[in-house]
């Protein structure tokens, strides 16, 4: 499977950093933590559809911006409501 480009990478790294909360992809069994450039260069794939887990004081805001820059790539995400 294709990886993601390297603007969408850098781009959902950089917005994940704006906020507090705790911003982790699942997908399978592995968990990439957000807001780490290196997870995301080595997990994130073009194809395939990841689950969302946002955890804080700014989640609704964070699980927004998140849901923006993954459509404005291409990505699909699932939202998870915990």
């Amino acid at each position: 499977m294709p990886n993601a480009n390297n603007a969408a990478i850098v781009e959902i790294s950089q917005t994940a950093n704006k906020f507090r909360s705790s911003i982790v992809l699942q997908y399978d069994n592995k968990y990439i933590d957000v807001k780490s450039i290196l997870g995301l260069f080595t997990t994130l794939l073009a194809s395939g559809t990841y689950d969302l887990h946002v955890h804080g004081p700014d989640a609704e805001e964070a699980k927004k911006a998140m849901a923006e820059v993954f459509e404005k790539h291409g990505l699909k995400i699932n939202s998870i409501q915990d």
